[in-house]
């Protein structure tokens, strides 16, 4: 078992990943943006390998404040491959994640998952997250 940095080879992994996570149809820009972000000073785009296989992956962003003296942390992504979850994985993995943002000033992670994701939300109750009642987002798509 090790947690570490992924790689571009990581891709094809990850795309399986998103997939389960309802994200199909990304290995045709994954590679373009698993680059990007492995660049990126603030990012932590982090796999979970078992005997050589990637079984989970977390993209974190570290965000300064201005007006708090504190930090804080955002999982924009993270995912545990559906034949390795409750195998104490996804609970590695945000511990890990945690430890990173103190190291980084930050005094709070804060992530969104959609209300459709119960099991998920489940987990990240154990975790000690809390619900905040207000989330507000613009599309800047054109309808």
């Amino acid at each position: 078992m090790s947690i570490r940095k992924a790689t571009l080879a990581d891709s094809d992994r990850i795309c399986d990943l998103l997939a389960q996570m309802d994200y199909p149809g990304t290995a045709v820009f994954l590679s373009e943006k698993i680059a990007l972000l492995l660049k990126h000073p603030d990012e932590a785009l982090l796999v979970y390998e078992e005997n050589k296989q990637v079984l989970a992956f977390i993209s974190i962003h570290f965000i300064p404040q201005l007006a708090l003296k504190g930090d804080f942390a955002r999982i924009s992504y993270f995912a545990v491959d559906h034949d390795a979850r409750s195998k104490g994985i996804g609970k590695q993995l945000e511990e890990y994640s945690v430890a990173l943002a103190k190291q980084r000033n930050c005094d709070r992670i804060e992530l969104h998952s959609h209300s459709r994701r119960t099991e998920a939300h489940k987990f990240y109750y154990r975790q000690g997250y809390t619900e905040v009642p207000k989330y507000l987002v613009k599309s800047l798509q054109e309808l």
